[in-house]
């Protein structure tokens, strides 16, 4: 092709061979009768805007009006918001019809939906026009999402322009392998998320598996067999507060500013701060300091809760550390807050309070009824964190076996492809045609 020569004055021959992705240039192999060519040659993009914001007229009437809030999962249904036909018509906003496919360009570049309404659209979204099935495109799009984020660009909001989109090559099949790849698609997703829905079942339920195993626990559900074989019966159970059961409840300090002040002598002293151990930060005097076996409450917001063998002492910071006397367990302590946890006060930064701490009453049976309680708890707990777990391992699986199917999609490796069928050079003919 002559350098410089319009692309309406080439031979339907030449704008083929312009489509067509160089040997040299193509990303993979794929079936011999599929091509590679570019998504420009095959898609038409429309632009949206927004009406002024500040003009009522153009707000809340019966037109739909899309924007990326609105683009999660594989149809779009409904708009978050409206926009007037004189909105419409007073900006640069268009309409998409139902069977579009939608395609941010800005924000979450390569995020694409088909919309099954006509609805306008704002000017992070692209309306995408082609021969095409909507649903290939949308996989597509999926499958090479990464590819097109690298070509995104921007310090804070993430966009990507329309060359880079137009100019990404395409691996076409031929039309009918398109519906069987969606097809083939459809229904090896629809498995996943069922495994999908059990696994996120599992891991939603887990809090409250783990809350009804605590309110057994302190009410004497999970020992009763242990209290029949011991002779022990609930009326040794009694109602304490903390302030009763420990030898004392301190609160931390902060920080200072400059380390450099403290003495040698106190540097590299583990710090407790949020429920984290620091280890060999400096230590401060601007603290309270414990040794043996306590257990720490975050200090602000709704409860957090850790217990350490703080060893040979540890500062504080901004949190409230008990220590137990010798006649409670300080991992029964610890499983009291998980079963019967504390909200701070304060409006916009919830605080929890030495005094509310002392205050707190527990349900309190015999040590050696407090040890069989903590060692039943730990063993039914680390198996529910271990279900949780597996849980969330399935579900990061899942996300992985998706991106494989799209991967062999449009490698042609679903086993769904007919070498006999016509070429997709012919369909790019048709679609270059038009």
């Amino acid at each position: 092709m002559a350098k410089g020569k319009k692309k309406e004055t080439l031979t339907p021959e030449e704008r083929l061979q312009a489509a067509l992705v160089p040997e040299s240039e193509q990303p993979y192999k794929l079936p011999e009768n599929w091509c590679w060519t570019k998504v420009g040659d095959l898609c038409t993009f429309i632009g949206g805007g927004t009406p002024d914001k500040t003009n009522p007229l153009y707000w809340n009437g019966n037109i739909s009006w899309a924007s990326v809030k609105d683009i999660k999962g594989s149809y779009l249904y409904s708009t978050i918001d409206k926009i007037s036909q004189v909105g419409l018509e007073c900006s640069s906003s268009n309409l998409c019809e139902a069977g579009d496919l939608l395609l941010i360009t800005r924000i979450e570049p390569a995020k694409a939906i088909v919309s099954k309404i006509v609805t306008a659209i704002n000017q992070d979204l692209k309306i995408v026009k082609s021969e095409l099935s909507s649903l290939f495109l949308y996989y597509y799009f999926c499958a090479f999402q990464h590819e097109f984020e690298k070509k995104a660009s921007g310090s804070t909001v993430k966009g990507i322009t329309l060359p880079n989109i137009q100019n990404t090559p395409f691996p076409l099949p031929p039309l009918p392998e398109q519906q069987r790849i969606v097809d083939r698609i459809e229904s090896l997703f629809a498995k996943l998320e069922e495994a999908k829905q059990k696994a996120q079942d599992a891991l939603d339920s887990f809090e409250t598996r783990k809350a009804a195993i605590l309110h057994k626990a302190f009410t004497g559900e999970l020992t009763a067999q242990w209290r029949k074989e011991h002779g022990e019966t609930m009326e040794s159970w009694e109602k304490k507060q903390l302030s009763q059961l420990a030898k004392q409840i301190k609160a931390g300090g902060d920080k200072p500013d400059d380390f450099t002040t403290i003495a040698d002598e106190i540097h590299n002293i583990p710090v407790i701060a949020n429920g984290v151990t620091d280890e060999g930060i400096v230590g401060y005097t601007a603290t309270s300091r414990f040794s043996g076996e306590t257990i720490t409450v975050a200090g602000r917001g709704t409860i957090g809760f850790s217990m350490y063998r703080t060893y040979p002492f540890f500062p504080i910071v901004r949190l409230i550390v008990i220590e137990p006397q010798d006649t409670v367990k300080a991992a029964y302590i610890k499983y009291a807050f998980d079963a019967f946890p504390e909200n701070g006060t304060g409006s916009s930064i919830p605080q929890l309070t030495v005094p509310m701490v002392k205050e707190k009453i527990i349900p309190l049976p015999k040590l050696n009824e407090q040890t069989e309680i903590v060692r039943i708890l730990d063993d039914l707990l680390a198996k529910e964190q271990q279900a949780k777990e597996a849980a969330e391992g399935v579900l990061e699986q899942i996300d992985i076996i998706k991106k494989a199917i799209l991967a062999r999609a449009f490698r042609g490796e679903l086993g769904t492809n007919d070498p006999k069928e016509e070429s997709a050079v012919e369909l790019l003919k048709q679609v270059l045609s038009c």
